[in-house]
């Protein structure tokens, strides 16, 4: 599988997604148009092994519900990422069985070097 999960909207997930080598074949999904089914995060979640790897700890609707201060388990990660899009670390590339989740430049970096070598 080639797909990346993003935002259209979102100024970083497309400089990102423009900076990536041999993308030809990946389908996009614009999460906010197109929400993530459970198949879809499941298949995420096998991938990397944790669902709290895929929350989005920076999303505007974590700190406005005073998340931090609660005590989530990898269901309740599971079950906000399926409630609202912000949740999910953005962008999200899967290509073959190696997944990248996120906007660090050491997480864009090995994107970049992964794809280079395919």
């Amino acid at each position: 599988m080639k797909k990346i999960y993003y935002l259209k909207t979102c100024d970083t997930c497309k400089k990102i997604i423009k900076s990536l080598p041999n993308t030809n074949g990946f389908i996009l999904q614009d999460i906010k148009e197109e929400p993530i089914t459970v198949k879809q995060l499941e298949e995420m979640h096998a991938l990397t092994g944790s669902y709290e790897k895929l929350f989005s700890k920076r999303a505007k609707l974590y700190k406005e519900r005073g998340m931090k201060d609660m005590s989530l388990t990898e269901n309740d990660f599971k079950q906000y990422i399926l409630e609202h899009y912000t949740f999910l670390s953005r962008p999200v590339i899967i290509a073959n069985d190696k997944i990248f989740v996120g906007n660090s430049p050491k997480n864009v970096n090995a994107a970049i070097e992964y794809l280079s070598n395919e």
